[in-house]
C-alpha cells in the first residue's frame, strides 16, 4: 500500500470500536496492518473500521496459535490491542515478553479507563468514559439531562485517534533512536484532552461549569441550529463581529437594536426566540440560497445519506465507495504520499498461507 506509513508493519489483535479505528487509520496511510482474528470470526466488507487489513486466523487457546502470534510480533514495528489490562500478559503476549524479543516494538494499548487506576478492571463504554472525564456534563441543553454525543468523543476522538497519534509518535521515536515502548491510550484521558479548550475557558472565567449556558454549547443565539419551514435544520456559527453583522443582514434584524448586544448572556434567550421564528419562515434550501458561500459561518444540517451528495463533499471526495459501500475517505490528505483507495475488509484468515508458515512462523 502506498502512503505516508508505507513499510510499517502493525499487528492488530482483533477487537471492537476504537482499536480497529486506530488500525483503519494506520492502514489507510500505507501501514501493513495484520489483523489476528479468532476462529469463526466474520468481517463485513461494508465496515470502514475493518478496511485496509490483512487477516490471519489464530486460535489463541493453543500453543501453536500463541507461538504464531509471538512470531508475527517479533517481525512487526507495532502492535495494537484493546483488551482489559492483564489479558495479554496472561496469554504470554504482554509488553515485557514481546519487547524483550523485539526491543523496537511500539506496543499500543487501547482501554477505556487506562492500564492503572481504581476503574481499570471495570467494564465500560464511551458514555461512561466521557462521563468520568467531565465531558458528558458539558453536552446538552440547560436544565436537561446530558445528551450522549453518539460515541464520537470517547471511542474515536479520545480513543482510536489518540492511539493512532501515539503509535505514530512512538514509531518516529524508534526511527530517531529511542527504544520501543508501551503506549497507554485511555479514553478517559483522551476525552479530557479533547476538552482542553473548555477547561481553558472555565479556568479563565469565560465558561460556566454547566451545559447549555455557554457560547459554544447552544446557549448563544449566534451559535446554534435552527429549524426551517420544511422541518430540516441549519447550523449558525456567527461568533466574530463581522460574521455576526452578516447574519443580522441576512435575517433582516440589522436594524433591531436588541441584536446590538451580542455577548449579553441575558439577551441570548429572547434573541434566539426571534431568530427561531425567522428561520421557520423559509425552507432549508431557501436559507442555503441566501447564506451558502457567505462569511456568515453557515451550513445546512445534512443527514448522513445526504452528506456525500453535497457539492463541497463531492468536490473533495470526502466520501468514497469501498466495495459498493459508502465510507469516509482516508484523512488527513498528504501531498507527496497520498493514501491509496481503501480496500474492503478481508475474509478472516485470507492471509494465513502467505503470513504463517507450517511451523507457525512468518514467511
Amino acid at each position: 500500500m502506498p502512503g505516508a506509513l508505507s513499510g510499517i508493519r502493525i499487528v492488530e489483535f482483533a477487537g471492537i470500536g476504537p482499536a480497529p479505528f486506530c488500525g483503519m487509520m494506520l492502514g489507510d496511510h500505507g501501514a501493513e496492518v495484520i489483523r489476528i482474528d479468532r476462529p469463526g470470526a466474520q468481517l463485513d466488507p461494508r465496515d470502514a473500521l475493518s478496511r485496509n487489513r490483512r487477516s490471519v486466523v489464530l486460535d489463541m487457546k493453543t500453543s501453536d496459535g500463541l507461538a504464531a502470534a509471538r512470531d508475527l510480533c517479533e517481525g512487526a514495528d507495532g502492535l495494537i490491542e484493546g483488551f482489559r489490562p492483564g489479558v495479554m500478559e496472561r496469554l504470554g503476549l504482554g509488553p515485557d515478553a514481546l519487547l524483550a524479543a523485539n526491543p523496537r516494538l511500539v506496543y499500543g494499548r487501547m482501554t477505556g479507563w487506562g492500564q492503572t487506576g481504581p476503574y481499570a478492571q471495570s467494564a465500560g463504554h464511551d458514555i461512561n468514559y466521557i462521563a468520568l472525564a467531565g465531558v458528558l456534563h458539558t453536552v446538552g441543553r440547560a436544565g436537561e439531562r446530558p445528551v450522549p454525543p453518539v460515541n464520537y468523543l470517547g471511542d474515536f476522538g479520545g480513543g482510536g485517534m489518540l492511539l493512532a497519534f501515539g503509535m505514530v509518535a512512538g514509531l518516529l521515536a524508534v526511527k530517531n533512536g529511542a527504544p520501543g515502548q508501551v503506549i497507554d491510550a485511555a479514553m478517559t484521558d483522551g476525552a479530557a484532552l479533547l476538552a482542553g479548550m473548555s477547561w481553558a475557558m472555565l479556568e479563565m472565567g469565560l465558561n460556566r461549569d454547566a451545559a447549555g449556558v455557554n457560547m459554544l454549547d447552544g446557549a448563544a443565539h449566534f451559535y446554534d441550529t435552527y429549524e426551517c419551514a420544511d422541518g430540516k435544520f441549519v447550523a449558525i456559527g456567527s461568533i466574530e463581529p463581522q460574521f455576526y453583522a452578516l447574519l443580522r443582514a441576512a435575517t433582516g434584524v440589522d436594524e433591531d437594536p436588541a441584536f446590538d448586544h451580542q455577548h449579553d448572556r441575558a439577551a441570548w434567550a429572547p434573541l434566539k426566540a426571534k431568530l427561531t421564528a425567522i428561520f421557520r419562515r423559509r425552507t432549508r434550501d431557501e436559507w442555503c440560497a441566501i447564506m451558502e458561500g457567505t462569511d456568515i459561518c453557515f451550513a445546512p444540517v445534512l443527514a448522513m445519506r445526504e452528506a456525500p451528495q453535497h457539492p463541497h463533499n463531492a468536490a473533495r471526495a470526502t466520501f468514497v465507495s469501498v466495495g459498493g459501500a459508502t465510507q469516509p475517505a482516508p484523512a488527513p490528505r498528504f501531498s507527496a504520499t497520498p493514501a491509496a483507495p481503501p480496500r474492503p475488509a478481508p475474509r478472516p484468515g485470507a492471509d494465513n498461507d502467505a503470513l504463517i508458515g507450517k511451523a507457525g512462523t512468518p514467511t
